[in-house]
């Protein structure tokens, strides 16, 4: 599970937003290619038609391409423009949820900022 995917998401999205993960990590820079669908599959022990459309939403959004009988590459610019989305993903769907409970358990920013990760 990533930090940008909720528990009760389907299969599919937890593993794009594992890929997007290790893009936006710098394990894959543009014009590196991706792990194949069946790699992918065997590493997070799903179906590898869920992989082919994890994949496939990557390529419909323009963030990779396919080199027929090579494999998916990530394209230029798709770190960017990734980024991006996945932060404006972050703040219309998980912050105003992350607000509220902060907001309900009566949290402050103090509290929040200085609070040691583990």
């Amino acid at each position: 599970m990533t930090a940008l995917e909720h528990e009760d998401s389907p299969v599919y999205l937890k593993l794009r937003a594992t890929i997007a993960t290790a893009i936006l990590r710098g394990e894959y820079r543009a014009g590196d290619q991706l792990p194949s669908v069946r790699a992918l599959a065997a590493e997070h022990g799903a179906n590898p038609l869920t992989v082919a459309k994890a994949y496939q939403s990557f390529q419909d959004d323009g963030y990779v391409e396919v080199r027929r009988g090579v494999g998916m590459f990530v394209l230029p610019g798709a770190v960017e423009r990734l980024k991006l989305a996945e932060r404006d993903r972050f703040l219309t769907g998980y912050w105003p949820k992350v607000r509220d409970h902060i907001a309900l358990l009566g949290l402050s920013a103090h509290e929040l900022l200085d609070r040691e990760i583990a």
